[in-house]
């Protein structure tokens, strides 16, 4: 009898192991250097982190149509490529949903969603999904902020937008905004990493 529950006990050790202990790609840390894409855009054309020759870095989005924490923050990832695209830093939108599991983020929906809202930023495709596992995103959205330097583009923050997705009006911290400030003035990026709230991306 003990040697049937000790058999039970290893075999349920082993059973749980293989979930805990179970590898993934973590994708990006602060302080990695992020390999270029070239990404579909709504407009049909191939766009590549190396295109943007006077950029001093990027604000990378992971996002979608369909996700209400995406939608929530549309309009306030438009301010912020208003705001910092001409200071250096673009906003880079890629959509890395599985289409055939969430239709209504296909290139058509796309486009349509780009063209109702007036997006000034690009918004590509992650087709086959290569992308945002190197990144390490897991929702929509999903915020990279990186730096251009001798090194290449270096992951400069991670996570979310703000501190409030239900209603801008009532944001205490900019995440975004405040790394992007501190970059432009030389400065250290205070706060590198937060907790990204958004739609599990659909593999």
């Amino acid at each position: 009898m003990k040697h049937l529950r000790l058999l039970a006990v290893l075999v349920l050790a082993i059973t749980l192991s293989a979930f805990t202990l179970k590898p993934e790609n973590p994708g990006y840390k602060v302080g990695d250097i992020a390999t270029d894409f070239s990404l579909e855009n709504i407009d049909g054309n191939m766009v590549s982190l190396s295109d943007y020759k006077d950029a001093k870095g990027f604000i990378v989005v992971f996002t979608c149509n369909t996700c209400p924490y995406a939608v929530a923050y549309e309009d306030r990832v438009e301010a912020l490529n208003q705001k910092y695209a001409s200071k250096g830093y673009p906003v880079i939108a890629i959509m890395p949903n599985n289409t055939e599991v969430k239709p209504g983020d296909n290139m058509e929906s796309m486009r349509a969603r780009a063209k109702a809202k007036g997006f000034t930023f690009p918004y590509l495709m992650d087709k086959g999904q290569k992308i945002y596992p190197q990144y390490g995103a897991t929702k929509t959205p999903h915020i990279y902020i990186l730096e251009k330097t001798s090194k290449g583009n270096e992951v400069k923050y991670i996570g979310a937008i703000d501190d409030n997705y239900k209603d801008a009006s009532q944001v205490n911290e900019k995440y975004v905004e405040d790394a992007v400030d501190a970059l432009l003035k030389g400065e250290e990026v205070k706060v590198k990493e937060t907790r990204a709230i958004g739609c599990t991306i659909k593999v």
